[in-house]
């Protein structure tokens, strides 16, 4: 049998690999206090209704020293200082919305109360990059189209801005969100898309590709172990997709594929264990990138 080694790629040869990695974006929580107004002629929570957000504290501080009176706070439901003299301080940290009513039990009469409104927190959005795939690799010169499936968290998502390392390469305000990258050289890069909502909040995811210098393809001396097996090896790109293909003529319409493989090493072994007695030829491209 003759091997037919053919350096010709069967479709351009551009991409990249990547690796995510990806970070979420959102508000601390805050811790607010509220001072407890230890007068004979004004008993009372100041300020009188604090706004926070889950996740947020408040810390209620009795402030003044030796003084003759006690106070608490109270919500009878959640929480409850007990009567506590001055100087002294309670915390509550709230991680479910809502309006809490609380007052002081020993003076609520006189209308020591208050009321803590939280709202929900702010949840960012989520993003990651579906394409390329996780370790990719391409040929270069490669035009690589980066994808994102974003999903939206509390607020709407209103852009997506794709990077090439710390270049901007677009920016998309509504879905589908892509991006392609033009004619990539031979090297290693880092891609990012970051989604920002309405509400100021991002969602981040990074990957990190490489494109390579396709080698030529040259197939080397068949070996006939047997009458139904013949064996070959051929160079490659650790990473990049290969096609071989047997045929009894060089008709172009009459080329079977035998194998499509991503070469793991810089050269890849093969066997043909189908082998009949008539005369017959290979061939082995390179895929273009996905």
């Amino acid at each position: 049998m003759k091997i037919f080694s053919s350096k010709k790629v069967f479709g351009s040869a551009s991409a990249v690999a990547l690796l995510c990695l990806g970070g979420l974006f959102s508000t601390p929580a805050r811790q607010v206090t509220v001072n407890i107004s230890d007068s004979a002629n004004d008993f009372s929570f100041f300020p009188a209704v604090t706004n926070i957000s889950t996740g947020d504290q408040v810390v209620w501080v009795w402030k003044s020293v030796g003084s003759l009176f006690v106070h608490s706070t109270t919500d009878t439901n959640v929480w409850d200082s007990q009567l506590q003299p001055s100087p002294f301080s309670f915390t509550n940290t709230f991680n479910s919305a809502g309006t809490f009513h609380y007052l002081c039990k020993k003076h609520f009469a006189m209308g020591m109360t208050g009321a803590v409104v939280v709202a929900a927190a702010f949840l960012p959005p989520t993003l990651a990059i579906t394409n390329p795939l996780a370790g990719a690799v391409f040929a270069a010169p490669a035009s690589v189209t980066i994808q994102a499936a974003v999903t939206n968290g509390s607020g709407t998502v209103t852009n997506v801005q794709f990077l090439v390392a710390s270049g901007v390469l677009t920016n998309e305000t509504a879905p589908p969100y892509s991006a392609t990258t033009n004619n990539l050289a031979a090297n290693s890069y880092t891609l990012s898309a970051i989604a920002t909502d309405n509400n100021g909040l991002k969602a981040t995811n990074t990957a990190t590709i490489s494109v390579v210098t396709p080698v030529p393809v040259v197939i080397s001396p068949p070996l006939r172990p047997n009458g139904s097996n013949i064996q070959f090896s051929y160079t490659a790109n650790a990473g990049l997709g290969y096609i071989v293909q047997r045929s009894t003529n060089l008709s172009s319409a009459s080329w079977i594929t035998l194998a499509t493989n991503t070469a793991a090493d810089s050269q890849v072994n093969f066997s043909d264990t189908n082998v009949t007695a008539n005369p017959g030829f290979y061939r082995v491209g390179r895929l273009p990138n996905p």
